[in-house]
């Protein structure tokens, strides 16, 4: 005689209700100034963008987005109509760019700097490419000649590669020259701009570059959770003949141009975050990307040159340094969790750690440039070494930083 086993019975008591604290009692009484990695602080016109709902496919959405896709035109440099936004994080638009030029068996030569350009690599491999890495050397550029050696031998039908390695503030400087190589032997090339666009010189359509993406969190100075790509023509075309449908639905860029390029439904936009989004683009470009670009050249030159002259040391060297993520080695014997802590609870700053390196990172990104968060924060990071017991000549920091944004040094 068989027995089975009876589930416990289930309990009918009510769920209690909840208490949460509101948010004015969890968050700092006095905000911290973001000064890491991202996200960064955001303009006034951002936030109260960021307030607002509207109707997702209505004729004022529709402007908007007309307008969102010229502004970004101008931010990547590129007359391509392809450009379109994602709801998510910069990883979403790397994801969508990949998952739709990328599919089975496709070689991808993935160009590796840090974690970032790896996780390129990592997802060309879950959508089934054939993938080559090319790991460059600790605090170093990609090498060109090891990149079109590798391009001639493995003959990838696309490339990726970071402008900027957030990660461990490497910079690819010859990102250009790398980009017209590939270009010259047939080979698309997929790049991740979400700390450096806006921040430094990146012109994708001179540069020969297919596509391109970003996060509206660092160099934009948006919110977090809406970013961009742009695909060049040729990108385009080969995901309008790829021979089979992106395994993304959300992020399959044939079905977001529905909304994007013909005001129709794909999924309900985050409405406010491209609100938001829209005002960011237009500071970008009442600005204007040359003085920008001057503007983050100085001031991430400036933070540099105090910090070096506190008796600290830059992680990355000068010819392949990353501005716009300024990476600071930590003496012996302390950790960067010690120092993040420190320099939050004592001195309302926000900085990062990094991925298992010895290092801490400051952001210079956007609105993290200005004088005013500068000079808070080289001072924040000059007492937190001292409460650690770290010597440093903080008024010589203090005093180099003063001397380069007057001078324009840097």
């Amino acid at each position: 005689m068989s027995s089975s086993r009876q589930s416990p019975p289930i309990s009918r008591e009510s769920i209690a209700v909840p208490t949460i604290k509101p948010l004015q009692q969890i968050l700092p009484s006095e905000p911290l100034l973001m000064m890491g990695a991202g996200p960064v602080p955001i303009p006034e016109a951002v936030a109260r963008a960021n307030s607002q709902v509207i109707n997702h496919l209505g004729a004022t959405m529709s402007t908007i987005i007309g307008q969102v896709k010229t502004m970004a035109r101008y931010v990547f440099q590129t007359r391509s109509p392809w450009v379109m936004g994602i709801a998510g994080p910069g990883s979403a638009a790397m994801e969508m760019a990949v998952s739709n030029l990328v599919w089975r068996n496709t070689r991808v030569l993935c160009i590796s700097n840090g974690y970032f350009s790896a996780r390129l690599a990592e997802m060309s491999r879950r959508v089934g490419a054939d993938v080559k890495v090319l790991e460059c050397a600790e605090k170093s550029q990609a090498d060109l000649d090891q990149v079109i050696a590798a391009i001639e031998e493995f003959q990838p039908e696309c490339i990726t590669l970071v402008q900027g390695e957030t990660s461990n503030t490497i910079c690819n400087h010859n990102l250009r020259q790398i980009a017209a190589e590939a270009k010259k032997r047939g080979c698309l090339t997929i790049v991740d701009a979400v700390c450096t666009l806006s921040t430094m010189p990146l012109e994708m359509d001179r540069w020969q570059i297919d596509a391109v993406i970003t996060g509206g969190q660092k160099g934009l100075s948006s919110i977090p959770g809406v970013s961009l790509v742009a695909f060049s023509e040729a990108a385009w075309e080969r995901i309008r003949t790829r021979p089979g449908t992106p395994v993304h639905w959300c992020l399959d860029a044939r079905l977001a141009e529905n909304f994007w390029h013909k005001g129709s439904y794909h999924y309900t936009a985050p409405v406010s975050g491209v609100l938001a989004l829209h005002e960011a683009l237009r500071l970008v470009c009442e600005e204007g990307l040359e003085r920008r670009f001057e503007r983050h050249r100085r001031c991430s030159g400036a933070l540099q040159n105090g910090v070096e002259a506190m008796g600290l040391n830059l992680y990355a060297p000068q010819s392949s340094r990353l501005n716009s993520v300024v990476g600071i080695e930590l003496p012996q014997g302390i950790a960067s969790s010690d120092v993040c802590a420190q320099i939050s609870r004592k001195y309302r700053v926000e900085i990062a750690g990094s991925f298992g390196l010895p290092i801490i990172r400051v952001g210079q990104m956007g609105e993290q440039c200005r004088a005013q968060n500068l000079f808070r924060t080289l001072h924040a990071i000059g007492c937190t070494m001292r409460d650690l017991k770290v010597t440093v000549d903080l008024p010589s920091a203090m005093a180099e930083l003063e001397s380069c944004l007057i001078d324009g040094a840097g």
